[in-house]
């Protein structure tokens, strides 16, 4: 398999878009509809993580994740890319420490050139 991705949306249909677009491009993919511990990614070392800002009915909001992973040690090397119809995205991203940030509605060749662009 290849690089491996953690993608972190409660939108089903997004996981399962992102899944069938990032594994055709020979991605290894792990799939969450709620955020993982620092514990969790710490064992699952992705090359990657995509992450949505709203996350309901979880506790914390993909900013507040994406700061949590950016201060711990074990996880700050690993690339955030936020990806939101949020409309104040970039100063989302630059807020919380993502490396990067896709807005919703997203098109397939936009999403795949934003992994591309952390994983090479």
């Amino acid at each position: 398999m290849g690089r491996k991705i953690l993608v972190i949306d409660d939108d089903e249909d997004i996981l399962a878009i992102l899944g069938i677009i990032l594994e055709q491009e020979g991605y290894e993919l792990e799939l969450r509809q709620t955020g993982p511990t620092t514990e969790e990614v710490d064992f699952l070392h992705p090359d990657l993580i995509l992450l949505d800002v709203r996350l309901e009915g979880f506790s914390k909001s993909g900013t507040e994740i994406c700061a949590e992973f950016k201060s711990n040690t074990n996880l700050a090397h690993i690339p955030i890319v936020l990806v939101s119809a949020e409309h104040n995205l970039q100063l989302l991203a630059d807020h919380c420490g993502a490396n990067g940030f896709v807005n919703k509605p997203f098109d397939i060749g936009g999403i795949v050139n934003k992994v591309k662009e952390f994983i090479s």
